[in-house]
């Protein structure tokens, strides 16, 4: 279906034209900026779009709105607990409840009362409740430190502190949240909800319909939904605040807001530090992420019940792949990075100061040295297994609490050193033997590949293994094999084994023969040394950014928001579509008719293979065939965002956040509205499938009553 360009789409197009001569460098974009709640751009919103809106709706809306652990974002919309997230969201946990007789991510689950609801293992959601400025407090406990490291505990400490006593002044869970990359400082607090349970998930093959092919594109024909239901005391809770639910849906044109968990973005960040993530990081990732890839798929390609263990690993992987190479694909644009130049050179010039630029550049240039290595060696992504993972936290243990208190790293100092000792506890969720030998072994592989050969040993970046430590990690044995050895004979997942170990200290850990300790014991020195280069260059980001952030509010006034840090946002924007290079208008909406015909353009072929329940229910004349199903949005939104609530000004959900398209990837660190759209599932759609397609009316009306 083809529209006549809106208002909206004609001043981006107005915009693409100026950008096109460099008009436009230094000036903020509409409707940009991921903003505090508590630091809503009120007057800027009531200016440019003649809409107010109050503190009691801003409220309501924030305490509406949960966050997934690293995952995403999700809302209550009824007053008996129910929780709207993404299919893709939920999807780790969906998979936790399938088993290879019932694969409820291939099927789909729709319970139809309280008692068929699935209790979810080890989910955990929070919501935010209260915000508390504690910038003064950081910056007194932080002004004496003669040292980074000194800067670095201090501040630990201080962070701990503040946490701990805001937990126990209010029972909340509590964190200090940075933001302004240190300029600013708050005391987030935080219910958290444990008992939370599965209520209706479409089949996989509409709720990521398209699959790979078509993510991160626009159109989309996506039902990304998933219902969850909170309980507390075994019954349904009853939220104070939760989401109605628009009759209409979104409309052309509409002023709408999004609330949610946006993770990270790096618009504040300077040249040189781009420039790194353009050159070293990203391709390292890029290439991390292919080599993975191919690694599930041949795994997968095996037999049908390979494909079902390793798709949420595949799915993740190449959700990862395709974000991480579209925001590359930003950082390698000329006009793009022009223009962060241009408005670094602007800011330069009005502090009239380059040292914090020129000391970013200093410790980005080593950082880079030592990147990969710290990746591989400390990050553990040369050893891709959660067994080997729980090794090396327990040689850190040992080794840290060994050492005198003033010496050990600042996460086992104090009390922290007893939260250490908790962790070491817990169960080790350890994929099929089968599965993490694929992974460790791939992993390993990997590590042999990028290292070099070197005089005594083999280097990666500035960081060199020795011949000793680079037998120790192989033990003279392939990749495979070492991870085979490694998966097949350790004891590390025997708590009764790790108690020992770790009551018996350095000496009891110096004559372990567990292969997965004998690994993690060989990697910790070098790891921990590099630990101590990580934080010496965060601090040195952190103590710089925070002036350049004064610079800029010295030169410009608080009017930019910070960088996204996967804390609470809000953004707004207008239900718009866009134009493609070639001149061809993008409508703002699909529908359910378009779902099916675009399965039928494909010839219903795995990633286009429909569910038949919406065959079914087309054959059967019950399909909604003119219900919108997607929309886009020019949203300033980000990874982290899926699952966040679009709202009308009456604080009714119109939409859900769950994709953007390929051209809003650059927004982890420039907006720009001429093309990137957030890509959104419709609440018609929502209902109506829920009504007419899953037979669940009960559940369709519940939503937001």
């Amino acid at each position: 279906m083809i529209i006549s360009i809106t208002q909206t789409t004609k001043r981006a197009a107005f915009i693409a034209v100026l950008f096109a001569f460099g008009a436009i460098a230094t000036v903020a974009r509409a409707d940009e900026g991921m903003w505090l709640f508590s630091a809503p751009p009120l007057e800027k919103i009531k200016v440019d779009h003649n809409v107010e809106l109050s503190q009691d709706f801003l409220e309501h809306l924030q305490k509406s709105c949960l966050k997934f652990a690293n995952s995403g974002t999700a809302s209550f919309v009824s007053s008996n607990g129910l929780i709207l997230t993404n299919h893709h969201v939920g999807l780790s946990t969906v998979a936790s409840l399938s088993t290879k007789e019932r694969n409820l991510v291939q099927t789909g689950f729709c319970a139809r009362s309280y008692e068929e609801e699935l209790k979810c293992p080890d989910l955990k959601l929070i919501l935010l409740q209260k915000i508390e400025d504690v910038t003064d407090k950081v910056e007194e406990a932080t002004k004496d430190a003669k040292s980074i490291e000194e800067a670095d505990a201090a501040r630990a400490a201080i962070f701990k502190k503040l946490s701990d006593e805001g937990k126990a002044a209010s029972g909340l869970r509590c964190d200090v949240v940075t933001f302004y990359h240190g300029a600013r400082y708050h005391l987030y607090y935080y219910k958290e909800f444990t008992d939370v349970r599965l209520v209706f998930t479409p089949e996989e093959s509409v709720g990521f319909f398209g699959g790979d092919p078509d993510n991160f594109e626009y159109p989309r024909y996506n039902l990304d939904v998933t219902i969850f239901r909170a309980y507390e005391n075994d019954e349904p809770y009853h939220p104070e605040h939760f989401l109605k639910w628009s009759e209409n849906g979104a409309q052309d044109g509409e002023f709408t807001l999004v609330a949610g968990y946006p993770a990270r973005t790096n618009r504040l960040n300077t040249v040189a530090d781009l420039q790194y993530q353009r050159d070293v990081y990203y391709p390292h990732m890029m290439n991390k992420y292919r080599r993975r890839e191919v690694l599930y798929q041949v795994f997968g390609s095996r037999n049908e019940e390979n494909a079902r263990r390793v798709a949420t690993d595949l799915f993740k992987i190449q959700n990862s792949r395709k974000n991480r190479g579209g925001i590359l694909l930003g950082l390698q644009t000329p006009e793009l990075m022009q223009r962060k130049i241009d408005a670094e050179n602007d800011l330069r010039q009005r502090a009239g100061n380059d040292e914090p630029w020129k000391k970013i550049e200093d410790a980005v240039k080593e950082w880079a040295n030592v990147f990969v290595a710290y990746d591989l060696l400390e990050s553990g992504e040369a050893f891709y297994s959660p067994t080997v993972a729980r090794a090396r936290a327990v040689v850190r243990y040992i080794t840290e609490a060994a050492k005198p208190e003033a010496e050990r790293n600042a996460a086992y100092q104090g009390a922290s050193l007893a939260d250490r000792r908790k962790d070491l506890d817990g169960a080790i969720n350890a994929p099929d033997a089968d599965v993490e030998i694929l992974r460790l072994g791939d992993s390993l592989s990997m590590l042999y590949e990028l290292s070099q050969p070197v005089a005594g040993g083999r280097a990666l970046g500035a960081v060199t293994l020795s011949d000793e430590v680079f037998s120790a990690i192989f033990d003279q044995l392939s990749p495979k094999a070492r991870a085979t050895q490694i998966v097949m004979n350790t004891k590390i997942a025997d708590k009764a084994f790790r108690d020992a170990l770790v009551d018996g200290g350095l000496d009891k850990l110096a004559e372990c023969d567990d292969p997965a300790v004998k690994l993690a014991l060989a990697v910790e020195p070098i790891a921990s040394d590099l630990r101590d280069i990580a934080a010496r260059y965060e601090e040195t980001r952190r103590q710089e950014y925070a002036k350049i952030a004064k610079a800029r509010f010295a030169a410009y006034g608080e009017k930019d928001a910070p960088d996204a840090t996967f804390t609470m946002r809000l953004t707004y924007g207008t239900v718009c579509g866009y134009k493609e290079d070639d001149g061809t208008e993008i409508p703002f909406e699909t529908t359910i008719k378009g779902a099916l015909d675009h399965a039928r353009e494909h010839n219903c072929v795995d990633p286009y293979d429909l569910a038949q329940s919406w065959f079914d229910a087309e054959k059967e004349g019950r399909a909604p065939l003119d219900a919108q199903i997607n929309f886009v949005t020019n949203h300033d939104i980000i990874g982290g965002n899926s699952g966040s609530p679009c709202v009308n000004t009456k604080g009714e959900v119109v939409g859900l956040i769950f994709d953007g398209n390929i051209q809003s990837l650059v927004l982890n660190f420039i907006f720009d509205e001429v093309q990137a759209r957030a890509v959104l599932v419709h609440s018609n759609g929502i209902r109506a499938a829920l009504r007419d397609i899953y037979q669940m009316p009960q559940l369709a009306d519940e939503l937001g009553k």
